[in-house]
């Protein structure tokens, strides 16, 4: 019979994820993670399977929280739709700014996992990535429909150049780049968003 576990599951999880987040994946060693959560090898093991299988559970976690997290910002109705998106990659370059710059662990995993052939993490992130897309094109089109993105534009191609946008922000960020630059870049963005004559009026 198996022997109830007599830790905090979420209470582990979220000091692997940081431990992640910190140092990087190649960067935390099964040590690390141990001293980060007070559990033996074994126990980490027995309850989440190997470093890969670990990492693994946080990034597919974090891609979730960060995909609600995302559609509880963009949410609503037509009217107000850009205005949304605009503040929601406004305050993204804010963060971008911030004094950690850890950056975004589903960023930060991709680029070092992609290199190691590692498909599982690569087709997840894939997926949030057209997952980020599909909420900023659904955005656009509520602008489209309230009159406020022309009705000639594809809001699928113009989400796309705002999901590039919003890549940016975050390796910019962690290069140094002031909060008024990111801002400005946003506010570029959108400036040159083919919007409708009612709006220009």
């Amino acid at each position: 019979m198996a022997r109830p576990r007599t830790f905090d599951e979420a209470q582990v999880l979220r000091a692997v994820r940081d431990q992640f987040w910190n140092k990087g994946y190649a960067a935390t060693s099964m040590d690390d993670l141990m001293r980060a959560t007070g559990l033996g090898k074994g126990s980490l093991y027995g309850a989440f399977g190997d470093k890969h299988q670990l990492f693994l559970r946080i990034f597919d976690s974090y891609c979730t929280n960060s995909m609600e997290s995302m559609r509880q910002a963009l949410e609503g109705p037509d009217a107000g739709a850009l205005e949304r998106l605009r503040h929601y990659l406004l305050g993204a370059a804010t963060a971008s700014a911030g004094p950690s710059r850890r950056g975004c662990l589903l960023a930060r995993g991709t680029a070092e996992l992609a290199s190691e052939g590692a498909t599982d993490v690569t087709d997840r992130a894939l997926q949030a990535f057209q997952g980020i897309e599909a909420q900023f094109t659904d955005c656009l089109a509520k602008a489209q429909r309230h009159g406020d993105v022309a009705a000639s534009a594809d809001p699928r191609k113009l989400a796309a150049m705002l999901l590039a946008v919003f890549r940016g922000l975050e390796a910019l960020g962690k290069a140094g780049m002031d909060e008024a630059c990111l801002r400005g870049m946003v506010e570029t963005a959108f400036d040159g968003l083919p919007v409708s004559a009612r709006r220009r009026r």
